[in-house]
């Protein structure tokens, strides 16, 4: 009997994940599975944490729910306590929700009510950048530039938002010229599209410090963030960095913005945060913004019936003991290190790929069928699912994406294992990814 149950397929009916522990999930077809992605690089301290289920546990027995129009809860105070100690670059405020796409749209509504506060309305427009990815939701969506899932809802998205260029230098940065150069053209899209649409009619900008899926793994050049900083502080714009993937230690810091030193005016956080225990995300707000709605309103405009949830909020507060108090972040930066250097041993010759890029435990290898000229298999073949199949057959998941270059073109594959991988645990996702690698090309039609 087919599954009554919407899947993202609905001709091909998924196997059960039935246990997960550690760095393996047990499923339906008797496999153990390494979860080299931890997901969608959520899973971050693996499956079955047993300090994580005795927090949920505990907090079950003792409060379940409370609106949050009338009590806030004490998992959700130290969670926010917790995650904003010290004040990282001027975030003193955290709003928690249920997902990553509910953070973005959190994000820019509170964008728009800040200038509202202060006396901007005129301040409506957004602008972000091609290829990223911001959310499912409508206007998450609308602000996201991936063009494969904006296809479709394209007529019920918002003309708010705007799009420039990503910071995509392998493939977009000229043979002539230097990174530097290719910085301060980007920069000079950017200040033309705020002149083009008026720089007091613009809310923010807002940009992945490490693009996520869409375009996979994609961090900036040196320099890039500052000079978009620098044109947002010159217009008076807001700057909305959105680590919904990359943030809460996936990069080998607690924040993504910290390998850049530049700390954002919003920041939209959810996947490391509670690890895939409970569904949360939220975003850390900038003092300024929340100074500028208690001194005007009084409120944020906003809100969600599972707001700082308690049980949600108190798996996120052991998932975020567990990193600081057994040092998971060091653990991210040497496994990170041994994964790169095992990818590129392994195939950073290979004829069919293209790149191999990241940061921490955060990295992708992006196919071509041509590495000179960077030509790109046919998209009707799907080789990145054709590759995520072969390494399920070896025991491995892993994450694919197509249109990798316009939401068409293009195949890359993610492997962003749990914090708690050790070396042995890398060792046996490279080989079984680059097994997975060589079956999938070598089983691709003739001419393909």
């Amino acid at each position: 009997m087919r599954s009554r149950l919407l899947q993202r397929n609905l001709r091909v009916d998924p196997p059960l994940a039935l246990t997960g522990q550690g760095m393996l999930i047990h499923d339906s077809n008797g496999r153990a599975v390494i979860d080299g992605s931890g997901g969608a690089a959520v899973a971050c301290l693996g499956h079955g944490h047993p300090r994580v289920l005795e927090a949920m546990r505990a907090q079950m027995d003792r409060l379940s729910y409370a609106h949050t129009a009338l009590y806030s809860c004490e998992p959700a105070e130290q969670l926010a306590d917790m995650v904003l100690e010290g004040e990282p670059g001027g975030l003193t405020h955290l709003y928690l929700c249920s997902s990553g796409s509910e953070g973005v749209e959190a994000a820019l509504k509170l964008a728009r009510q800040y200038f509202v506060e202060i006396g901007q309305p005129n301040r409506s427009k957004f602008i972000a950048r091609r290829q990223s990815y911001h959310g499912n939701t409508l206007g998450a969506l609308a602000a996201g530039g991936n063009m494969m899932r904006r296809a479709i809802y394209q007529p019920i998205l918002s003309d708010a938002f705007h799009h420039v260029s990503a910071c995509y230098a392998y493939r977009d940065r000229r043979d002539d010229e230097s990174d530097a150069q290719y910085v301060a053209r980007l920069a000079a899209e950017l200040e033309a599209q705020f002149q083009s649409l008026g720089p007091d009619t613009v809310a923010a900008f807002i940009a992945e410090p490490v693009v996520g899926a869409t375009l996979g793994c994609v961090a900036a050049l040196p320099g890039y963030f500052q000079a978009v900083r620098a044109i947002c502080d010159r217009h008076g714009a807001l700057l909305i960095l959105d680590e919904v993937m990359s943030g809460m230690g996936r990069t080998g810091t607690m924040h993504a913005w910290e390998h850049e030193g530049v700390p954002p005016d919003i920041q939209v956080v959810a996947k490391g945060l509670g690890g895939g225990y409970q569904p949360i995300g939220g975003i850390m707000i900038g003092g300024r913004i929340i100074d500028a709605l208690r001194d005007g309103s009084g409120g944020f405009m906003h809100g969600h019936t599972y707001q700082a949830h308690p049980i949600a909020s108190a798996a996120a507060l052991a998932v975020q003991q567990v990193i600081r108090e057994e040092g998971l972040l060091e653990n991210v930066r040497a496994m990170g290190a041994l994964l790169e250097q095992r990818l590129t041993e392994r195939l950073g010759n290979h004829r069919h790929v293209g790149d191999i890029r990241g940061r921490g435990l955060f990295w992708c290898a992006e196919f071509v069928a041509d590495r000179a000229s960077k030509a790109v298999f046919d998209p009707a073949l799907k080789l990145n699912e054709r590759i995520k199949r072969e390494a399920y057959e070896r025991g491995l998941a892993c994450y694919p994406m197509a249109g990798t270059i316009d939401g068409k073109r293009g195949d890359h594959v993610i492997l962003s294992p749990p914090y708690i991988a050790k070396a042995a645990d890398i060792e046996a996702i490279v080989a079984r990814f680059g097994d997975a690698v060589d079956a999938a090309i070598a089983g691709l039609p003739s001419g393909g």
